[in-house]
């Protein structure tokens, strides 16, 4: 068998029939390299928030496994489209859902994990000679139920895949050239980087960066997938490499900035200072697959004998802690919860941070000169994160950005926005 080339195409890359086009002639190129070739592609353009939105208008509480199966329509009708169209370039391909090649996944709906991946329909097809393209963001449990694996899940589709595949790579195509030292759209001098770790990448997914998805990543890591982001429109350009930290010369301690406005931070007060009570608290909000980010414990402002926990999760997960946390509020003897929508995570992220003292010390000092308040901190190895006021975010990026000389000479190119991972 040749060796494989797994390639992912966001919704962006496939928003119409001209870019269809464009991601079929992609395709045929790699394969005309001599690599099999499977492709993993998201719903065309927006066609997701299309889906959501009507479902909403229909029924303001729709049930997860209803929205499952509407919302997996949206992959079927971008594959088939582009499997025509590498057809008519005269080349052979098929296309197949999840629950066809089965990628079997936990039984949980809008958010499920891949557990397994059936290769082989796959390898019988490649054997055939066939470009295979393959519907991300979808799943199917052991009894025959559709899943979707939540936001970024088409990422996370092209990289089990390769796992599963043993691919020689796999590439995630988006209509930016790499991954930048933070957003271009914010900060228009923002470097490209050729390489950056697993292990930096996972932390600038889950501090906000929207080109890949931390699943994606971390499953990379664990089966040592090469993962390379690339630009559909500049096929020259090789993008951004993501490798081991250990193949890595590191020259700068900090990587890059990003910012995420897609979280709400929550504070259960006044809950009696006792041992078990943060284990009642966030064992709930675990049962319902609610995560947690950033969390503080510390003494209520009355009295040393109770505490105020504070933490932040997604604001799509809002709805169910609240409801959640009314019934534990009765179980802790807590007084009351609050929240704070207007909020936003700025985080600076660096392998070359590890035994580097000061980073933190000059980070803290950027956002003081900034005029800029820190309500929470929560550090890793390679990561330093403060929540700050929602509309300081900008700045806060910006100032970051410049302070830890990130900055290139030339703007980035940037066709359109970010893609929907």
């Amino acid at each position: 068998m040749k060796k494989i080339v797994v390639q992912k195409f966001g919704g962006t890359s496939v928003a119409d029939i001209d870019k269809i086009k464009n991601v079929a002639k992609t395709v045929i190129r790699e394969k005309n390299n001599g690599h099999d070739i499977v492709v993993v592609v998201s719903a065309m353009g927006h066609t997701t928030d299309h889906l959501v939105k009507m479902a909403k208008d229909i029924n303001p509480s729709p049930s997860a496994r209803e929205m499952d199966m509407l919302l997996s329509t949206g992959e079927c009708v971008s594959i088939a489209l582009l499997t025509m169209a590498i057809q008519a370039q005269g080349y052979k391909a098929v296309s197949f859902n999840a629950s066809q090649i089965g990628i079997l996944t936990e039984n949980v709906h809008s958010k499920a994990r891949i557990v397994d991946i059936s290769t082989e329909k796959l390898k019988k097809n490649l054997d055939e000679g066939n470009i295979i393209v393959v519907a991300g963001f979808q799943g199917v449990t052991e009894d025959g139920e559709i899943t979707t694996l939540g936001r970024g899940g088409s990422d996370t589709s092209a990289v089990a895949l390769a796992a599963a595949l043993n691919a020689e790579r796999c590439d995630i195509y988006t209509d930016v050239e790499g991954v930048y030292t933070t957003d271009p759209r914010v900060v228009p001098k923002a470097s490209r980087l050729d390489t950056i770790s697993y292990e930096e990448m996972l932390e600038l997914a889950h501090a906000g960066a929207n080109v890949l998805h931390p699943r994606s990543v971390e499953t990379a890591k664990q089966y040592s997938v090469p993962l390379r982001v690339r630009s559909s429109f500049n096929l020259e350009n090789m993008g951004t490499l993501i490798v081991g930290v250990e193949k890595m010369e590191i020259n700068k301690p900090v990587a890059g900035v990003a910012s995420d406005l897609s979280q709400v931070r929550i504070v259960v007060r006044e809950i009696p200072d006792t041992p078990g009570e943060a284990a009642t608290l966030f064992s709930y909000l675990a049962e319902e697959n609610i995560s947690v980010d950033m969390i503080i414990q510390s003494y209520a402002r009355k009295t040393t004998s109770t505490n105020d926990i504070a933490f932040t999760i997604n604001k799509e997960d809002l709805p169910k802690a609240l409801s959640i946390l009314e019934k534990v509020k009765e179980k802790l003897g807590a007084e009351s919860v609050t929240t704070d929508e207007d909020i936003a995570k700025v985080s600076i992220i660096g392998a070359g941070m590890i035994d580097r003292p000061g980073i933190a010390s000059t980070m803290f000092k950027t956002l003081a000169d900034s005029d800029i308040n820190i309500k929470m901190i929560s550090t890793s190895e390679i990561k330093i994160s403060c929540l700050i006021d929602r509309a300081d975010a900008e700045k806060a990026v910006k100032a970051l950005h410049k302070t830890f000389n990130l900055e290139s000479d030339e703007v980035a190119d940037v066709k359109g926005t970010l893609p929907d991972v």
